[in-house]
């Protein structure tokens, strides 16, 4: 693939993902032949998945699809990703981040791109729970604080 039809395909690609429609790989091969990429594969599109750092999450209709985490800012009111999360709580050395199913990882990036400025240490992301670590030197109701400040403390 020359360099043109490249970009035009990580350009295609990230237009099909920012639909919030595609559940599987297969979705996105399919998609992206219908539009005369006939030289993709699942493999292909495994790959730029996982470059791109693209994510299952749920979309507003709470279907599991793919995106890409282009969010990794601070939530606003009216970030979708402020709507993943259910519940932060902690005990005297880390802090839980309870999210929608699907949504820890995405969470979880956003937080450590926050990073040890702010005191996050690092996180650890399953598919609904998220582990926070703080750095040291910040106490657990500081970085706790500042965690709900991102999501709104309406938690």
């Amino acid at each position: 693939m020359s360099v043109d039809k490249t970009d035009n395909l990580i350009l295609a690609f990230k237009d099909l993902l920012s639909q919030e429609r595609f559940g599987s790989q297969s979705e996105i091969v399919t998609a992206l032949q219908k539009l005369g990429f006939n030289n993709i594969n699942q493999s292909k599109v495994s790959r730029m998945l996982t470059k791109f750092g693209a994510v299952r999450t749920r979309n507003s209709r709470m279907e599991m699809v793919y995106c890409l985490p282009t969010e990794l800012i601070v939530p606003t009111s009216s970030s979708p990703l402020k709507n993943l999360v259910l519940d932060i709580d902690h005990n005297d050395f880390v802090i839980v981040v309870k999210t929608s199913p699907g949504a820890a990882q995405l969470i979880a990036r956003l937080l450590d791109s926050v990073g040890k400025v702010d005191g996050i240490l690092g996180t650890i992301a399953g598919d609904d729970t998220i582990f926070i670590t703080p750095t040291s030197g910040i106490s657990i109701l500081d970085l706790m604080q500042r965690v709900q400040e991102l999501f709104n403390s309406r938690l």
